[in-house]
């Protein structure tokens, strides 16, 4: 198996909403803001190949939206969803599996494109992967995250036929990684968890956003039941430092991986490190 880093470049979030109630003078420490208070984030995504399977875990927030959406968040970067598969080696058609942490825009928007005003599906050789509740969840949004489901990123994979639903319950259909879920942020977003050289690589999604997300209350203002994401990350962080997880970031500006330990503040960080130094 190997692993393949998917830069799709980056974007621009308020620097409040993206850590709830912890003040500025502290969250800027390690995620500084511009004047109009925006932090950079990154939309990295990992490419996963295994024999004849390559499969591809989020695919960033594509291009197919109008001036006026993009305005909103700055994209920038030399990187592009396209380019970053390209560069690893491999075409669009490549790619047997499109798995979707969840359906947020910035995670999901890249799996469709459009084409002469129609849309149609990017992987066309690929199924797509997401589970049931979080599917209705989804395309039956509450008011509070509605702007962040657009029907033009999701609906097109049912309507491919392409669409696979993981059981929560059930084995994962992958030999390559085992699934954490997780329901603070949004319902039943997915975390993979990669077996890798020896290590358990965790793709942390929105679940731990960055290095600078790792002190519990740290929690984004986006999430739905912050305390159930208090909950989850303490679980998940204290067994991170127990077994040793590498906790690779879809949205740290800077930072790819990093492991935890635990300290007489919790857990914290131990060490950050590129995935090809693994």
């Amino acid at each position: 198996m190997k692993l393949h880093v998917i830069d799709t470049g980056f974007f621009k979030l308020d620097g409040g909403a993206m850590f709830g109630v912890v003040p500025k003078s502290l969250w800027q420490r390690t995620n500084p803001a511009d004047d109009n208070n925006l932090c950079t984030w990154a939309m990295r995504c990992l490419l996963i190949e295994d024999g004849d399977r390559l499969i591809l875990v989020d695919n960033g927030i594509g291009d197919k939206q109008d001036e006026k959406f993009f305005a909103h968040y700055y994209l920038h970067g030399d990187d592009s969803l396209i380019k970053s598969i390209h560069r690893a080696g491999f075409s669009e058609q490549d790619i047997t599996d499109m798995f979707l942490t969840h359906l947020h825009f910035d995670h999901c928007g890249g799996g469709v494109k459009k084409v002469s005003e129609k849309l149609e599906l990017t992987f066309k050789n690929a199924r797509y992967w997401s589970n049931e509740d979080h599917w209705k969840w989804a395309t039956q949004p509450n008011a509070r995250e509605k702007a962040s489901f657009l029907r033009e990123n999701i609906l097109p994979m049912k309507e491919s036929g392409q669409l696979e639903f993981i059981d929560q319950h059930g084995e994962s259909p992958f030999n390559q990684f085992n699934i954490f879920f997780a329901s603070g942020h949004t319902d039943k977003m997915m975390i993979p968890m990669i077996r890798y050289k020896g290590k358990t690589v965790c793709y942390m999604a929105d679940l731990l956003p960055s290095v600078g997300h790792l002190p519990l209350p740290y929690v984004m203002g986006y999430d739905t039941r912050p305390l159930i994401t208090l909950e989850e990350k303490e679980r998940f962080l204290k067994e991170a430092a127990d077994y040793g997880y590498v906790l690779f970031f879809e949205h740290d500006p800077i930072h790819e991986c990093c492991t935890v330990k635990h300290t007489e503040k919790g857990v914290r960080l131990d060490q950050t490190f590129k995935l090809a130094e693994l």
